[in-house]
């Protein structure tokens, strides 16, 4: 088992506080989705070009990983086609250069609901074209359980066009199940293919929709996920993606990322 936490989940802190407790709590390695101030990756001081030998040594010696760069770049945005393709190259150079497999980028709105229209023909078209380049530099982009595509088997139908050793899929455990009833076993069946990295998260049904719990205190099914992994022979990260980031009222980081840790180890 390997566990990473979220950079979404720790907005106030510093680079030197994230390292220093995902090496204290025994956490394999760190996903970043910004620090601070600066949400996008290549955007962070400590990953800049004077400082990135300093920091990877630093990952290195705390025997930290970074499993994947976590994006905003909304490829399925057609009136945005060149900025964003050059925010996707920025990230996959970045990749490159730290050594990371995956950058996850959003095929639909930035909303973890299933709602609104997309072109998946477009859709289509730009991860064909995004995942060539991320191909060439050893990279591969992880098209997330996100929005629209929280339904997987219209994601495995995506994927199955798409034919493309640069794209793969982030199983964030919490959407399919959350919006659409998926069972585990329904969604690690269709997305097996192309599946690289997951997001953990758990949360309880309210009567406006739901709202986050930590994991194990919700009713998102964490364990039978688990378990369909372990026994799919799955051997990437399980990754905590608290979105404190997003809603300040969330339990503090240092309380979920310690609890994550040991919730994660019960189950294995």
């Amino acid at each position: 088992m390997k566990i990473s936490f979220s950079t979404l989940g720790c907005p106030r802190w510093t680079w030197n506080e994230i390292i220093a407790t995902a090496s204290d709590l025994g956490y394999d390695g760190i996903e970043l989705r910004g620090v601070g101030k600066d949400i996008s990756v290549p955007s962070v001081p400590a990953f800049s070009d004077e400082n990135i030998e300093k920091t990877m040594a630093e990952m290195e010696r705390q025997h930290l990983s970074i499993p994947c760069l976590d994006s905003d770049c909304c490829i399925h945005m057609r009136e945005n086609q060149e900025a964003v393709q050059a925010e996707v190259k920025a990230y996959i150079h970045l990749a490159k250069k730290m050594k990371v497999p995956y950058v996850r980028v959003m095929a639909t709105a930035p909303v973890p609901q299933p709602l609104g229209a997309v072109d998946e023909g477009y859709v289509r078209e730009r991860a064909i074209a995004l995942g060539a380049i991320a191909h060439q530099e050893g990279i591969k982009l992880l098209i997330e359980t996100h929005g629209v595509w929280s339904d997987s088997t219209r994601l495995a139908r995506l994927l199955s066009t798409i034919h493309s050793d640069g794209v793969g899929v982030l199983w964030d455990v919490h959407h399919p199940y959350r919006f659409l009833g998926e069972k585990p076993e329904t969604t690690y069946q269709n997305l097996k293919p192309w599946l690289c990295h997951t997001h953990f998260k758990d949360s309880v049904a309210t009567a406006e929709g739901f709202r986050y719990a930590m994991p194990g205190f919700g009713d998102i099914p964490l364990e039978a996920t688990v378990r369909v992994l372990t026994e799919g022979g799955y051997t990437g990260f399980y990754s905590l993606e608290w979105v404190k980031r997003w809603d300040m009222t969330l339990e503090e980081p240092g309380i979920v990322f310690a609890h994550f840790a040991s919730f994660m180890r019960t189950l294995f």
